[in-house]
């Protein structure tokens, strides 16, 4: 009998790019309920392209990508690199966890109890609802970041989609991130696709990894990685074991 794969996202031999400028060619992956994808590679090697094609902010070249039936484009909660190192909103951070459930307002232009109920359910188990007062731009940039999740996960308890989540933080405040994506991921079962420079991290935390490089790439899990030449490459001594 054959395992059913469900598949929450769905790539198959993608191209993407800009102005008819191809960046990613011929590339396929599935993402299946549950996963931590991390999506590694040198700068300028196409993530951020990846993502911007996988939420159609940009069209496809070539191929194909799908979603499951019960995930719509506009409720996934997505944190793009542009807002993770944005310091200077002029708004509260109720306002701004709140602000996530629009895409699913329609023409409705005011927040339910229920979706208030949410963003405070949110906003404590991400321990920022003592900061609910507070306006944005006064807090730390760790306690920004919490924030910004807090408003993705209103968006959607399914799929969160992070571009370089960490950049611009320090050591703890980027240990402590890991630790939040990896505890929603574990202990919510929310499907993660993360953008990240930092493959150390990739590999303690994902559970599978999608690398970019030379137009070329590895998709697959964190063990089957580690065996790679992908990985191999990013090492001097020629393996990851002190990872």
């Amino acid at each position: 009998m054959s395992e059913v794969v469900d598949n929450i996202l769905s790539c198959q031999k993608a191209a993407f790019g800009y102005d008819g400028h191809i960046v990613v060619r011929d590339l396929s992956f599935a993402v299946q309920r549950g996963d931590y994808l991390c999506i590694v590679g040198e700068n300028g090697s196409g993530k951020s392209t990846i993502v911007k094609g996988v939420l159609r902010l940009i069209n496809p070249l070539q191929g194909c990508v799908y979603f499951s039936q019960d995930i719509k484009t506009k409720e996934i909660g997505y944190l793009s690199q542009t807002e993770a190192v944005k310091k200077d909103f002029p708004a509260g951070v109720s306002e701004i966890v709140l602000s996530g459930v629009v895409g699913s307002m329609g023409l409705r232009p005011f927040y339910t109890h229920k979706e208030k109920e949410m963003a405070g359910d949110t906003m404590k188990r991400l321990e920022i609802f003592n900061l609910k007062g507070r306006c944005f731009r006064e807090l730390s940039g760790g306690q920004q970041r919490r924030v910004l999740i807090a408003r993705a996960l209103c968006a959607s308890r399914k799929l969160l989609v992070l571009d370089e989540p960490a950049a611009g933080l320090d050591p703890l405040a980027t240990q402590e991130l890991y630790n939040l994506l990896a505890k929603l991921n574990h202990e919510v079962s929310i499907t993660i696709i993360s953008v990240t420079h930092d493959i150390q991290a990739a590999i303690k935390y994902a559970s599978r990894i999608l690398h970019i490089k030379d137009n070329q790439y590895f998709f697959g899990t964190v063990s089957e990685y580690i065996r790679s030449d992908f990985a191999k490459s990013f090492f001097t001594n020629g393996g990851v074991e002190n990872v």
